[in-house]
């Protein structure tokens, strides 16, 4: 117990740490567009990177030989909380919490040299090469075929929803090297350099209207063999390591609680779109602050004892995700009309702007309209339910 005790109170002055950072060293400018929702671009991330660099918190989770501050997964899940809570963007996971932990885990040393110091510079972007048309929630169902000619592979097929490939200069992807066995075997984990020909980024825009997403298109792309990633035939295994990593991060607890706030101070300064449903939206509110205080005495228990586990993973990914799009639906709801008059461009800007009702309603509707994807990014929640009823329940 004393120990514990101990434990909490360290966490709490690192806490106290990370608010004093996002009070006085995060870009003012940044903090007021996430504040209103608004599109942020490339150049908004790096500001945020070359903020946190001057800390060393870029990759604090890293272990401290590779750069990292060797926080614990308890400093981990407070920086992320806190960091989103005081107004900082989503720190974008698929360089520094996704494939860097695999490279540092499964990569050689020749590829923990040349990866993970550019990463953590900010000067290489990366996207995840995962889903296919016809491989999605069925990930194992991949179809993008590597096969090795010399000392390269030669790579066809085609990933879709990859997030940012349109900024990224890497891509890691989950590529089926044989066929013979199981479809969980046989696949591998490659790093692909975007600018290799034969690759074709399109984009996709998303039901907000604004381009996150592409599919990407990969015709006789030649990566050298060198880029493999552990072992030929374990990229599933790796590929499952990395979903396990970001299962407390996902959790989103600081930006759920920032955005809940967020309804409260619209309901008590009038800016409810009709004044006979502010005690129905007064009350929904008070039952999703029950419903994350649940989430986070899950993510914290687990955090205090280092990961959680498969289950609970799950279990977070469901209850976070559906916690974000109930506090997006009440605050469209509760904009009424306003959000109703959305038009993509009013929320690309350093400021919100709106035709009608508050200025950031146009931003505020983007985030109820990208977070409809919330449910299915990152493991579908029917998928998080079969694994749940399989582990808990042997369905």
């Amino acid at each position: 117990m004393a120990d514990r005790q101990a434990t909490l109170e360290r966490a709490e002055a690192f806490r106290r740490e990370v608010r004093d950072f996002c009070d006085n060293e995060l870009p003012e400018a940044l903090k007021r567009k996430v504040a209103d929702g608004q599109l942020l671009e490339k150049e908004d991330f790096v500001s945020h990177l070359k903020a946190l660099g001057k800390r060393g918190w870029v990759a604090g989770h890293w272990p401290k030989e590779f750069g990292g501050c060797g926080w614990t997964p308890l400093e981990r899940f407070i920086f992320e909380e806190e960091s989103q809570l005081r107004g900082a963007p989503w720190l974008i996971p698929t360089a520094i919490n996704y494939v860097a932990p695999v490279i540092i885990n499964f990569g050689d040393d020749a590829q923990k040299k040349r990866f993970l110091p550019p990463i953590l510079a900010g000067t290489e972007w990366w996207t995840q090469g995962y889903s296919e048309p016809g491989a999605g929630s069925d990930l194992a169902a991949l179809k993008t075929k590597a096969v090795l000619t010399g000392d390269k592979y030669i790579v066809n097929g085609q990933k879709i929803w990859t997030s940012n490939a349109h900024w990224a200069d890497w891509m890691f992807a989950l590529v089926r090297t044989d066929d013979s066995g199981r479809k969980q075997q046989g696949i591998s984990f490659l790093l692909i350099d975007m600018k290799t020909p034969g690759i074709t980024v399109r984009p996709i825009l998303t039901i907000d209207g604004h381009h996150h997403v592409n599919e990407v298109f990969l015709d006789n792309v030649e990566v050298p063999a060198e880029n493999l990633v552990g072992e030929e035939g374990q990229g599933w295994s790796y590929g499952k390591f990395l979903l396990g990593e970001e299962r407390l991060v996902v959790a989103d607890t600081g930006m759920s609680k920032r955005q809940m706030l967020r309804i409260r101070k619209m309901l008590d300064s009038g800016m409810a779109w009709r004044s006979d449903m502010v005690e129905a939206a007064r009350r929904r509110l008070a039952e999703l602050e029950l419903r994350l205080h649940g989430l986070r005495t899950i993510c914290m228990e687990a955090a205090l004892r280092g990961h959680p586990t498969p289950t609970e993973g799950s279990m977070i990914k469901i209850r976070a995700s559906e916690i974000q799009q109930s506090i997006a639906e009440l605050t469209v709801e509760v904009l009424g009309g306003a959000s109703a008059a959305y038009h993509p461009d009013n929320a690309i800007g350093p400021r919100g702007r709106s035709p009608i009702g508050p200025s950031n309603a146009t931003g505020l509707t983007t985030e109820y309209l990208h977070g409809r994807a919330k449910t299915i990014f990152g493991g579908s929640n029917e998928i998080q339910r079969n694994i749940i009823s399989k582990a808990e329940l042997g369905l």
